[in-house]
């Protein structure tokens, strides 16, 4: 998408009071509460390195082996970062975002990006969907390779523990409400595995349990594996 396209879907979005869109140094940015958010993919360049994208935890654990080129869907994509380190890792990504305001930034880093030397091959295997993943998956003709999901992390008692990005983010989308859904419709599109971004201490999700996890000291993956 063009410069020129995003700016003119931004004047067409009807936002939350007290939220606006507008270009801060080239890039769209989500601003409110005295705060701003522009995703930039290149501040990931250091973990995109082929000595540190191999020990990244998503990475192991969405791995498949006999397939030159996977394909993974990002079920719940948001800004888009997990999606450039499957890229980046040699997966073919679809994102699917349901929220036009995140779909919109997410557009606009993907545009950015394409741009930088460093990262243009990667976000060239990087497709974006604007639309219900559920209903993405459903309609899906081949089975991918991983269904990637991370629903938002459930919501902390303490207001000041929430990082910016997530409390900007809280003014467009609640945490995933249906969660067996979700679930389901991965499931359902037949991947070799499905993985599951969880807090390392929160239940796993829909019920559904784990044939292994990969878990670090906040988060884990679970992963189940489905041929």
């Amino acid at each position: 998408m063009e410069r020129e396209q995003i700016e003119r879907r931004a004047r067409e979005l009807t936002l939350p009071d007290g939220v606006e869109l507008r270009f801060i140094d080239g890039g769209l940015a989500l601003c409110a509460d005295g705060m701003s958010l522009c995703e930039d993919f290149r501040e990931l360049l250091p973990r995109l390195r082929h000595d540190r994208l191999g020990r990244e935890m998503l990475v192991r654990a969405a791995r498949v082996r006999g397939v030159e080129v996977p394909h993974a869907v990002d079920a719940t994509a948001g800004l888009g970062e997990d999606s450039l380190l499957l890229a980046a890792a040699g997966f073919s990504v679809t994102l699917c975002e349901n929220d036009p305001v995140i779909a919109l930034l997410l557009a606009d880093a993907l545009r950015r990006a394409g741009n930088e030397p460093q990262l243009a091959s990667i976000v060239s295997r990087m497709r974006l969907v604007e639309a219900d993943s559920v209903e993405v998956l459903a309609g899906m003709d081949d089975a991918p390779d991983v269904v990637y999901l991370d629903p938002m992390f459930p919501g902390r008692t303490k207001s000041a523990a929430v990082k910016k990005k997530f409390q900007l983010l809280h003014h467009l989308e609640a945490p995933c409400a249906d969660e067996d859904a979700l679930m389901d419709a991965a499931l359902a599109a037949g991947p070799r595995r499905v993985v599951v971004k969880r807090p390392v201490k929160a239940p796993v999700l829909a019920g559904v349990r784990p044939s292994h996890s990969v878990a670090g000291k906040a988060v884990r993956f679970d992963v189940i594996v489905r041929r």
